[in-house]
């Protein structure tokens, strides 16, 4: 990507993460769907699956908490899986206005699939890189989510 979008102080054009970021997600989300679909199970609803397959039981809120995802965008994602058969919700006996969302046999057979879909996108991503690159890459990625959410807080 040769994209460079603005000057530094020395009017010298400098490149954003930021649209890398970007390209990259488009990509992996692409990838994500292609390998998903035989499983009827978009690049949007596969975090929300993994999620519940290993934190059940858990509540939308505490999901869309979890995932730092709002609670309008969980809930879709929540309602396609449901209709897909891999989820179902259950009224929380200690709290009534709250469910608990678990998995379907379904889902539960589902998971290993999305895990090995899941893995061989990661691993067409890692190609080229090395352990400890892609570590540092990861905590990088951490430590801007970081900055941008600790931003939002205050």
């Amino acid at each position: 990507m040769s994209h460079q979008w603005s000057p530094n102080n020395e009017g010298i054009p400098t490149e954003s993460h930021g649209q890398y970021i970007s390209a990259i997600y488009r990509h992996m989300q692409i990838a994500i769907s292609a390998e998903l679909a035989p499983y009827r199970i978009g690049s949007g609803q596969y975090i929300f699956l993994m999620a519940i397959a290993f934190g059940q039981p858990i509540t939308q809120k505490a999901l869309s908490e979890k995932l730092l995802i709002d609670k309008t965008t969980t809930a879709k994602a929540i309602s396609k899986l449901e209709a897909e058969g891999y989820v179902r919700r259950e009224v929380d006996t200690s709290d009534n206005r709250y469910q608990l969302l678990y998995l379907t046999e379904a889902g539960r057979d589902v998971v290993p699939k999305v895990q090995e879909a899941l893995a061989r996108v990661k691993n067409k991503t890692r190609k080229g890189i090395n352990d400890e690159e892609y570590d540092l890459v990861v905590n990088l990625l951490k430590i801007v989510l970081h900055n941008l959410t600790e931003q939002e807080q205050e």
